[in-house]
């Protein structure tokens, strides 16, 4: 028998649902709201509300899709947490009600888990690209920076991880002060193309272990532009794509590094990224030509699953179900919680 199922995601600005039948993604919807950006981030009453509007007819969309009807659905996975309140609770509120009124299992899932499982979805039966257990994921978001040990599906251990800002902040954050828009990764990672990624020098931390941290650079960053405006109020507009490509190549060392002692410590040499800053051009290059010097095994996501989206919460639910790992219908969301 089938296990088909209806994974919903509403941790922050995206609202998504997607179906997926013995592994294989039949159907990825994603909303986004445009309404953030005139803000410089996400506003999380704004969001929750876009999320009611949006959940309904996303839902119905993933399923059309799907070519399947909702009692197709074998069970409804959705984001537990970590993410905003409100947004997580659209989402909670609604597989309850979807569960209750299919009669039909409802699973919890971790949003950061899910972005590892990411690698496991398949869009045909016979694909075979998923990491071997074991194998490392180095996972760089807007929220979260961490190098995570996968032994299974579902024994996972933090090794590494930012003690403050993570990448994805540390884009968005100096994008900002450069006037130039949000989400900040994507316009650094365009306007750095054509940049001397050795034109500014920018400190990098020494962080014990395998933990990183990101405001030291972000203060770096800071103190450059404030230093240089004092003499040039035209300086960034000047230098816009040296700038971006110093602290894109900055950041990118940073990851690498500590990941290049993961795998020495450990042993492993399966690799793979996830998360946001996964679609980042120069960490994807980054990850190929490590690969080629070191003998890695590396694994990089498709960048439809590199966002947030609702096809690696179902992919994760499926394996959950398998293991009749269920949740309770009074399960509360978290805004944080570890792996």
């Amino acid at each position: 028998m089938s296990i088909t199922i209806l994974g919903i995601e509403s941790s922050c600005d995206d609202t998504s649902a997607a179906v997926i039948r013995d592994g294989v993604l039949l159907s990825n919807v994603i909303a986004s709201q445009a309404v953030h950006e005139s803000y410089g981030g996400v506003v999380p009453e704004l969001a929750s509300r876009a999320h009611q509007q949006n959940i309904v007819p996303v839902v119905s969309e993933a399923i059309k899709r799907s070519g399947l009807s909702k009692e197709d659905i074998t069970a409804i996975a959705f984001t537990r947490g970590p993410g905003l309140m409100g947004s997580l609770l659209v989402g909670n509120s609604f597989a309850k009600g979807f569960a209750l009124s299919q009669s039909i299992p409802l699973i919890d899932v971790n949003h950061l888990q899910a972005h590892v499982l990411a690698h496991f979805i398949k869009d045909t039966p016979e694909q075979d690209t998923a990491p071997k257990f074991p194998f490392l994921c180095l996972l760089v978001s807007g929220g979260n920076s961490q190098i995570i040990k996968v032994e299974a599906y579902n024994k996972m251990e933090v090794i590494g991880q930012t003690i403050d800002d993570a990448a994805g902040e540390a884009f968005d954050k100096c994008a900002k002060v450069m006037g130039l828009g949000y989400p900040g990764g994507p316009i650094i990672d365009k306007l750095a193309k054509e940049g001397d990624a050795k034109k500014f020098l920018f400190n990098k931390p020494h962080i014990p272990e395998l933990n990183y941290s990101f405001s030291g650079l972000k203060t770096s960053f800071l103190y450059l532009l404030r230093d240089e405006l004092a003499k040039d109020p035209d300086f960034i507009e000047k230098n816009k794509n040296d700038l971006a490509a110093s602290l894109q190549s900055t950041i990118v060392d940073i990851l690498m590094d500590k990941l290049r002692k993961a795998v020495k410590q450990t042993g492993i040499k399966e690799v793979a990224v996830a998360g946001g800053v996964s679609a980042n051009s120069a960490v994807r290059e980054s990850f190929i030509s490590h690969a080629q010097r070191f003998g890695w095994k590396v694994y990089l996501p498709k960048f439809s699953y590199t966002t947030d989206n609702a096809a690696m919460v179902a992919i994760t639910g499926y394996y959950k179900y398998i293991d009749k790992e269920f949740c309770d219908i009074d399960a509360p969301s978290f805004s944080r919680v570890e792996l």
